[in-house]
């Protein structure tokens, strides 16, 4: 259990500190347990509370302290001379905040997210803060933080990114058909890329992702905590 639900890394956090009020009528191994079964099946608090024997307040009020301390630190400083290769790609999370959310090519009210992975082990390393989803990948990539996190490595993304100096696609013009060099560069290209769309189809099983009804920052926190509690299942 604590590999799963990171009840180690809460707890080197300050996650068993003392705080402020009466202590919580859950032992912390069961709070981050909560947390954890509300991201993977994104039931509500009212449906949580008897699960747990509490309230529906307690459970809002666990899931607001915990779900910081569940969050994917930030990426290390790439070190010099170690070469390393990320991937970076957006992908729609429908949300029902309207402040983060914009209607998108889904048709949906949703939030894009940008994410960089790892290509090995092939784990999250970074997550911005999600956009409106009727904005392009190359907009939110430039108003984002990721540039100055992928500083100094080797990113690549698909042809939605043209023009920010990641390493892209070919592209094929009118006229003018690719050689086959470079259909062999998209082929190795394509093959290395899909590792962040296998990222993503693991990320969202946690159903939270799929319909967040979380408000402010919520689904930023969620995706940070999905993004650590999957590479603690993955590598421990």
């Amino acid at each position: 259990m604590e590999t799963f639900t990171g009840l180690r890394m809460v707890r080197e956090r300050g996650g068993s500190g003392p705080g402020g009020g009466r202590p919580g009528c859950l032992p912390l191994a069961e709070q981050v347990l909560l947390v954890a079964v509300y991201h993977r099946t994104n039931l509500t608090m009212r449906q949580l509370a008897p699960l747990f024997g509490c309230s529906p307040a307690t459970v809002c009020r666990v899931i607001q302290r915990l779900r910081l301390l569940l969050a994917l630190e930030p990426a290390p400083r790439p070190v010099p001379g170690v070469d390393r290769l990320w991937i970076v790609d957006g992908t729609l999370t429908p949300v029902r905040n309207r402040k983060v959310a914009a209607s998108s090519r889904t048709y949906r009210f949703s939030a894009s997210v940008q994410v960089i992975v790892a290509a090995d082990p092939r784990l999250v390393v970074a997550s911005a803060r999600p956009a409106p989803g009727d904005k392009a990948d190359t907009h939110v990539w430039r108003e984002s933080d990721l540039p100055a996190v992928a500083a100094r490595t080797t990113m690549i993304a698909d042809g939605a990114y043209l023009g920010t100096g990641l390493i892209v696609p070919h592209r094929r013009r009118a006229g003018r058909p690719l050689l086959r060099g470079q259909e062999g560069d998209n082929a190795e290209h394509r093959r290395v890329r899909a590792r962040v769309e296998h990222a993503f189809a693991r990320m969202k099983t946690w159903k939270i992702l799929r319909d967040c009804r979380l408000k402010g920052d919520g689904i930023h926190h969620a995706m940070l905590g999905i993004a650590r509690l999957h590479a603690l299942a993955s590598v421990g």
